[in-house]
């Protein structure tokens, strides 16, 4: 029993509320109708595969490092409630969940497959040398709306949309990223590790933070102007706009803002691609 514990902390199912309904905003936006059910479940296995994969990444790529922060020390590889081997094999069983999918999907989108996981590889290792890693964070993340475009369209045509959602996501999660690093800003100075908060400092960090948010407003705005229009979405714009903002007041209370609203967010902005494409 504790072994299973140990997989479903690991994995972390629940961080898929991050990705999942930017995965869906995507796949609505290009289809503009409901995709079928067949559709809808391959996303969901190729989402819960590409995120898993992207967690297991992160944490054999970091395992050093989360053995030395006391704030990590706990994960399940530091700690010793998984090995390794039993950690690249939830790697591996996650993988072929995610190219499964792909290839059920389309060849399309088993050519493009490879990409996130590139970004997924990388991104880990930024820290190291850049404090521009949640940057590699937020375009790992990006990269769901687009997965979800490309799933209905199966091509680039007329892919402006889903490149401005994906913005969207990039802005926003680099933001959020930064808030969540404040948690590790002296060990971040004490191991000479980049982030906003260890190069410029909390209070700084989270003015960045902010306007990263508002960028990433101002995107989903120019989303809503451009191509859902509809007035049954302004309400979930609106709300959209209240949350970053929540969120940048609540930065104090990670927990409250990294995951709860974060969460939330995500479902707030399929709901307003959605009411665009049910009430145009």
């Amino acid at each position: 029993m504790s072994q299973v514990k140990s997989f479903l902390n690991f994995v972390k199912i629940e961080h898929t509320l991050f990705s999942l309904p930017l995965i869906y905003s995507g796949a609505f936006l290009a289809a503009k109708e409901f995709p079928s059910l067949w559709l809808l479940g391959l996303i969901l296995a190729g989402a819960t595969g590409a995120r898993t994969a992207a967690l297991a990444l992160n944490r054999i790529i970091d395992r050093e490092i989360d053995k030395r922060n006391p704030r990590t020390a706990v994960r399940e590889l530091p700690s010793g409630k998984l090995t390794l081997a039993q950690a690249r094999g939830i790697l591996g069983l996650s993988l072929l969940l995610y190219f499964v999918s792909a290839a059920l999907i389309g060849p399309f989108c088993l050519y493009l497959s490879p990409l996130p996981l590139f970004i997924f590889t990388v991104y880990p290792y930024m820290k190291r040398f850049t404090p521009l890693a949640h940057f590699g964070v937020g375009l790992g993340l990006a990269m769901a709306p687009l997965g979800g475009w490309f799933a209905v369209q199966q091509s680039f045509d007329n892919i402006l949309p889903g490149v401005l959602l994906s913005l969207f996501t990039l802005f926003w999660v680099s933001g959020f990223d930064i808030i969540y690093s404040t948690l590790d800003e002296l060990f971040d100075r004490q191991e000479n590790l980049h982030s906003f908060s260890s190069k410029f400092g909390k209070a700084r960090a989270l003015k960045i933070s902010a306007l990263l948010h508002i960028i990433a407003f101002g995107i989903l705005a120019a989303l809503f102007i451009i191509y859902i229009k509809a007035i049954a979405a302004l309400p979930f714009l609106f709300a959209s706009g209240f949350l970053l903002y929540l969120e940048q007041k609540k930065a104090d209370d990670v927990e409250l803002a990294f995951f709860r609203i974060n969460a939330v967010l995500g479902f707030v902005v399929l709901a307003m691609v959605m009411a665009g494409v049910y009430f145009e």
